[in-house]
């Protein structure tokens, strides 16, 4: 019998210096990281790999074998094309419910709010929430803020239903690509219904045809992109405050030993608002100091990190895969999680060190933390409980189990589009006048997760770090956010790394060449300053030198944010293969015919060098659809591979 292979060394999992200090010391106390439980699953199902595997109905499971002689088929008759649609049309719709659920809890905070039934939450940006009921029909003139919140809430809870034509938020959308989902038939309804019809159509027995299917998970994808995110991002910056840019600081190296740690980890900002309020609260920073801490710091994992860093400068302890890691420093006190992305691993690590995990949404509990039920209606008592724990919990910190040898690195966060058209002077024009001189070539949304599949932060990092070369503008969100801030891509100094034509835009505006618009839902900033760009233009988002990149992705939130950015006309690069290949006719759908549909595709590239290349060749062939300059070959950095 052959000896199990020695595991790969930390510098082959990750490019952070902090993420490697911490892979080690969890091998030297034989704590199971992320790492070891994906070595541990290898080899991994091919079935499952290619999306051939099918357990909808009790007359399975059934696989597929696409490599077989002869026509393969389940047990019911579906062969691997309906197989494959269907799970990939479910993945889209959990994905879809994931985030839009995400912004129903946004609005049903909101509503309270409005009602006056909250603690601890305001209305901060009235402006915004003035242009949101213009928008949405709501009468504004000689009413009270609150008035107007409340029935701004009634026409946003309309969009989760099933008797509109349409969601509300569409008059964004382009005339030319709102007619083409007409024509096609996935205008965006009720969020809901249209998740609901997706899980119906892929039971046994009802849609059979995997491009109607997948046309419809189209639909249930823009009823996430233009309607349950939209919905989150566009209440958060009412009741939280519109994000503007402001330094801060991240990676592990921004816990400090002399203060109580406490983390906030997951996605949704109404907990941790309320919990920075209390972190500030003089009685409980005095506690702090009677344990023998100098204070409290409050430090960002994931998504709730990034809405705590762009709207209160709240530093970043890292992405998706450092959160056992953060642990494993022996300096966090508590670690505070909503939903969404956060591994069930994190309460078994805490229980090698005094870190306490604290759970606080009904809808997901951990076992082996403490619950504590998150209501709004007592928001600040609450948040003033659980920094408590944490105060309480310094205690039985042990000094000499404190691992801290990284400095914090500095990052600029929080570019929404109101504060990007405002250094614009409040219209698009200056940015398109650089991209028709040839300064900036393009726009490319780089975004989505971490994989341990992929060396952390690397699919980010590279791909970005290419295409700024290359006079790319890049804009970054969720986990992406953290990585090149972390490797010092999203300073104004950094547009020295920048091509001469981004460079000299990035300087005179004293912008990184990296733009940070916040969290995983806030995507939909993304697409939002890309349908102005177009309405200013007057053409459709899809003739935009504009691309979209997931270097690193593997969440279904993901697998919907992909489906509603190529079906609003923007194509997009996967650096993580998706389990379609099984049937070819699906991937020839998405990474081909597509284009003639929607007019944008997907293409998967694992290597982000030559995922640079397929986005510098696709923003060259839209400029030059557009009548616009060519890239001069004397500037381009990449080496050109005959092939991507």
């Amino acid at each position: 019998m052959s000896a199990t292979p020695p595991p790969p060394e930390s510098s082959a999992l990750t490019i952070g210096a902090d993420a490697r200090d911490m892979i080690e010391r969890a091998r030297e106390e034989r704590v199971t990281t992320v790492w070891d439980r994906l070595r541990a699953q290898e080899p991994q199902c091919g079935y499952c790999s290619l999306g051939v595997s099918c357990t909808n109905c009790s007359m399975g499971p059934c696989r597929i074998d696409p490599f077989g002689e002869g026509p393969q088929r389940g047990v019911c008759g579906a062969d691997a094309d309906i197989i494959v649609a269907r799970n990939l049309g479910r993945a889209i719709a959990a994905g879809a419910s994931a985030h839009s659920d995400h912004g129903r809890d946004i609005l049903e905070v909101f509503a309270a709010t409005a009602e006056g039934k909250t603690a601890g939450y305001e209305i901060r940006d009235e402006t915004k929430l003035h242009a949101l009921a213009e928008e949405l029909g709501v009468t504004t003139e000689a009413r009270s803020t609150q008035d107007i919140a409340r029935d701004v809430a009634d026409v946003m809870m309309e969009d989760y239903g099933t008797r509109k034509k349409a969601i509300g938020m569409l008059d964004r959308v382009p005339d030319a690509r709102r007619a083409l989902w007409e024509q096609l038939g996935i205008t965006p309804r009720g969020i809901d219904r249209e998740n609901v019809e997706m899980l119906h159509r892929t039971h046994m027995g009802v849609d059979n045809d995997y491009t109607n299917i997948l046309l419809h998970g189209l639909r249930a994808s823009l009823s996430d992109g233009w309607g349950g995110s939209l919905i989150a991002t566009e209440l958060s910056d009412v009741l939280f405050g519109t994000p503007q840019p402001g330094i801060s600081k991240v990676n592990l190296g921004v816990l400090d030993e002399a203060q109580v740690n406490i983390a906030l980890h997951g996605h949704n900002p109404v907990l941790s608002d309320v919990i920075v309020q209390a972190a500030q609260d003089e009685e409980l920073v005095a506690l702090a100091r009677e344990k023998g801490a100098a204070g409290i710091n409050l430090v960002g994992l994931c998504c709730t990190g990034n809405e705590l860093q762009m709207r209160r400068g709240i530093p970043m302890a890292g992405n998706h895969l450092m959160q056992e890691l953060v642990i494993m420093t022996g300096a966090l006190e508590a670690m505070v999680v909503d939903y969404q992305c956060i591994m069930p691993s994190v309460t078994d690590v805490a229980k090698c060190f005094h870190t306490e995990v604290i759970s606080t949404a009904d809808k997901a509990r951990f076992p082996g933390a403490t619950h504590i039920s998150f209501d709004p209606e007592r928001g600040v008592a609450i948040g003033r409980e659980i920094v408590r724990r944490g105060i309480m919990a310094y205690e039985h910190r042990n000094p000499d189990r404190v691992r801290l040898s990284t400095a914090p690195v500095e990052m600029m966060a929080g570019f929404s589009v109101e504060a990007i058209l405002g250094a614009l002077g409040g219209t698009p024009q200056p940015l398109v006048d650089a991209i028709v001189a040839g300064k900036i070539r393009g726009a490319v949304g780089v975004v989505g997760c971490n994989n341990p599949k992929v060396k952390q932060d690397y699919g980010h990092v590279t791909l970005t770090r290419r295409l700024i070369e290359n006079d790319i503008l890049v804009l970054v969100t969720g986990c992406s956010a953290v990585a090149n801030g972390k490797a010092g891509q999203m300073l104004p100094a950094a547009a020295e790394m920048a091509g001469s034509g981004l460079r000299e835009v990035c300087q005179s505006l004293g912008i990184p060449p990296v733009l940070h618009l916040g969290s995983c839902v806030d995507n939909t900033r993304i697409l939002v300053l890309a349908a102005a760009l177009a309405n200013h233009l007057g053409v459709d988002v899809s003739q935009l030198p504009l691309a979209g990149a997931a270097p690193e992705w593997y969440s279904e939130k993901a697998i919907s944010i992909g489906a509603y950015v190529v079906a609003s006309g923007v194509s997009t690069v996967l650096g993580v293969q998706p389990p379609i290949f099984g049937s070819m006719n699906v991937v020839k759908l998405l990474a081909d015919d597509l284009d003639d549909v929607v007019g944008a595709k997907f293409a998967v590239e694992p290597d982000p060098e030559r995922a640079a290349v397929w986005i510098r060749r696709h923003i060259e062939a839209k400029r030059q659809e557009l009548g616009l300059t060519a890239h001069d070959p004397g500037t381009i950095k990449l080496e050109d591979p005959a092939h991507v």
